[in-house]
């Protein structure tokens, strides 16, 4: 009777081992991330206010459409009302110009649409896009052909291309790979599109 405590008690350990490897065993080894989902996670998220760039809205929408389709790891979003966006757009009286990016979720950088690029012919949609295109990172490429973006005015006001080239789109994808950890702040200079 002496063994009878020693006994019951290396038996319950006994159980306890047998009942953990058991469990261990018959769990499911959890499952790697999907693709899918790793990609998700990676996608940056900016917002745009476009509340101040009246008259502007169809050309705004049309060209973030064509950054939204062209690039994978940065989706542009249009802010809620009274909330906070990082690209304000705005309609002015002057030359196009915006805010050089690649701006990131919190910081801001300002879109000037301006009703002078118009008045001599060029094209909103591009315009629109062009100056998106600034914010994401992309400074001019003057002079260029129509099928550059970031050409700008310097592919005259014939020009109706609002689709980023495959350079560009890899620029863009470049400089938000890998999420939100390897962006830099945005450059900050303002970049005026005039002829």
């Amino acid at each position: 009777m002496l063994h009878s405590p020693w006994l019951k008690a290396a038996g319950a350990a006994f159980a306890v081992v047998l009942a953990t490897a058991t469990a261990t065993q018959a769990a499911p080894a959890p499952a790697p991330e999907s693709t899918a989902a790793t990609s998700a996670s990676a996608v940056v998220t900016l917002h745009y206010d476009d509340s101040r760039a009246g008259g502007w809205e169809a050309a705004i929408a049309a060209g973030v459409a064509s950054w939204n389709r062209n690039v994978s790891n940065v989706r542009l979003v249009e802010a809620a009302a009274g909330t906070r966006a990082e690209i304000q757009i705005v309609a002015t009286t002057g030359w196009p110009q915006a805010t050089l990016g690649p701006v990131r979720p919190g910081g801001q950088v300002r879109v000037e649409l301006g009703s002078q690029a118009v008045a001599q012919g060029y094209d909103k949609t591009r315009i629109a896009a062009h100056e998106m295109g600034h914010s994401l990172g992309l400074p001019d490429t003057k002079p260029g052909p129509c099928s550059q973006l970031m050409s700008g005015s310097a592919a005259g006001t014939s020009c109706t291309n609002a689709v980023p080239n495959a350079t560009e789109r890899s620029r863009v994808e470049s400089a938000y790979a890998g999420g939100l950890a390897s962006l830099v702040p945005a450059d900050g200079r303002t970049l005026v599109d005039a002829p």
